[in-house]
């Protein structure tokens, strides 16, 4: 049976992280497990979409909450749009303050989530593309050592949903038909919390987070 103890308070989550350089990324094989049914067969040659898609980053942000560490996602408000009242983590397309994508995933997650981030140190996970909007889509892991106050963003954030890493290792990729959105009706790979549907690039990004803890968990 899988030790996942470490992912209850910050001390042992932290520890547990400075073994990173140790484990590589499980990348896309990862994501793919979570990925709607004909992802696979439209995501072209890494060499074409690194040129031509369109560059975006994310934030998996993770603090302690009741002793537990915990991880945020947003349910995106409606707008016309492919990812309309989706479920997602913080992010956004760069800005021209931007340096690099690390500054963009802090900056709208900060804005998203109406929080100072002061842990700029980030870990990233593999790069995922979305071929519905050509985004090519770069997820980054930080960590806080205290419970932030969020100050919700309401323009952009339906609503703020925080989830413990244990209870995430718990989920199981289930398939659910959608009931809204532009491809309602659709059998999609996801995960379920709290009346939550959370597929697409999201649940992508959570399973390969999922096995990343999962290998650090057993050494």
């Amino acid at each position: 049976m899988i030790n996942f103890t470490f992912l209850m308070n910050y001390k042992k989550f932290v520890d547990s992280f400075t073994k990173i350089k140790d484990f590589p990324l499980p990348g896309l094989s990862a994501q793919l497990l979570a990925a709607p049914l004909d992802r696979k067969s439209k995501i072209p040659s890494k060499r074409i979409y690194t040129k031509f898609a369109k560059k975006a980053a994310v934030l998996l942000y993770c603090y302690p909450k009741l002793d537990l560490m915990h991880l945020s996602l947003i349910k995106r408000t409606d707008y016309i749009g492919v990812h309309s009242g989706q479920i997602s983590f913080p992010g956004g397309k760069p800005e021209s303050e931007d340096q690099n994508l690390e500054d963009t995933a802090l900056r709208e997650c900060s804005e998203e989530l109406g929080i100072q981030i002061l842990n700029k140190n980030l870990l990233p996970l593999t790069p995922i593309y979305i071929p519905p909007s050509n985004f090519l889509v770069s997820p980054f892991i930080t960590f806080e050592n205290f419970h932030p106050k969020f100050n919700i963003d309401k323009r952009e954030v339906a609503a703020h949903i925080q989830i413990s890493l244990s209870k995430l290792m718990e989920l199981e990729i289930e398939k659910r038909f959608l009931d809204q959105g532009p491809q309602k009706g659709t059998e999609v790979p996801c995960f379920c919390y709290e009346n939550n549907l959370i597929w697409g690039a999201t649940a992508m990004i959570l399973s390969e987070f999922k096995s990343f803890l999962t290998s650090l968990s057993s050494n």
